[in-house]
């Protein structure tokens, strides 16, 4: 049976009215929920970027939901310090959290003062980060010298059931990757062909455990509402790499997210008032053969859609 989750966009919300509406979300019949985990926002409209570490404790232990992150370890966080966070959830809430790992973006990782590497020597980080936070949690102490420097880490706390390390990937290339070392996989949405791409890439590589995925969607009253909120919210976050990956500043998002028009946004966005639409849309998805589907919608106000999704498009897909 696939999962149907619910995103908390740490970008756009206030971590205690994000709580609010992840604690509506489980009532309302979503299974699950993730959090991104940025420094800063997409846009200075989003205006938020609570720490989401801090969160995901709260979130636990407010619902009964099970929990994943997606982080990059390796720059601004150490990779010792992610496996002591992940330990630290496991521990305290058995079989309920999981950790996406990918290879980061300078909005979020250039606060340390660091030099932003280029993309391959982000993945080289990305799997010593991996193999550091494995080895970890599986209770060995580590001291590694490479593009991170660990000595002597050991967990003294550590999770009884270990959590799940997924694979981030957006291309085919990263996805088949990913492969050699996660525990799953997650993307985010993409044109059909191109997802289809993706998981069979994974799959192909031999691949593991459950595919994922992340849906943008802008739900309103009307279309017009739909995609007036689409692109306030999201009209920075149309780009294809190396564009998100590279720029520093929610005021660099702003400036070429400038003349980005609305019918651009609704080709990232699941615009729609129709909730049968949007369940249609969803059930691709899953044809895909995408186990959990995590549902975002790109507004700040989520009550309204969280209702109507979890009486309307959750049980049609059900």
């Amino acid at each position: 049976m696939t999962t149907f989750g619910f995103h908390s966009s740490h970008e756009q919300v206030h971590p205690a009215e994000l709580l609010k509406a992840v604690t509506r979300a489980e009532q309302a019949g979503f299974d699950a929920a993730m959090s991104s985990d940025h420094f800063s926002p997409w846009s200075k409209r989003q205006g938020q970027s609570g720490f989401a570490w801090s969160w995901l404790g709260a979130a636990l232990q407010a619902t009964n939901l099970p929990f994943g992150v997606v982080n990059a370890p390796g720059q601004r966080y150490h990779p010792a310090i992610i496996a002591q966070a992940i330990g630290t959830l496991g521990a305290m809430y058995p079989g309920r959290f999981w950790a996406a790992l990918g290879s980061g973006e300078a909005s979020n990782e250039h606060i340390t003062g660091d030099h932003w590497p280029r993309k391959e020597l982000r993945m080289q980080r990305l799997r010593e980060c991996v193999d550091v936070i494995r080895a970890m949690l599986e209770g060995e102490e580590v001291s590694h010298e490479g593009l991170v420097t660990v000595d002597r880490a050991r967990l003294w706390t550590r999770p009884e059931v270990t959590p799940n390390l997924v694979g981030a990937a957006v291309s085919p290339e990263t996805a088949r990757w990913c492969a050699e070392w996660a525990d799953g996989l997650i993307t985010v949405n993409a044109p059909v062909e191109r997802l289809r791409e993706v998981v069979d890439a994974y799959r192909d590589a031999g691949g593991r455990g459950k595919a994922a995925l992340q849906v943008h969607v802008s739900w309103a009253e009307s279309d017009d509402e739909a995609l007036a909120i689409a692109h306030d919210q999201w009209r920075s976050n149309v780009f294809s790499p190396p564009v998100p990956w590279d720029l520093e500043t929610a005021e660099l998002f702003d400036v070429v997210s400038e003349n980005v028009s609305p019918a651009q946004v609704a080709e990232s966005v699941n615009v729609s008032s129709d909730l049968g639409w949007h369940a249609a849309r969803i059930k691709e998805y899953i044809d895909l053969g995408f186990e959990e589907i995590y549902l975002h919608h790109v507004g700040q106000e989520q009550s309204a859609y969280i209702d109507a999704f979890g009486a309307k498009v959750l049980p049609q897909l059900r």
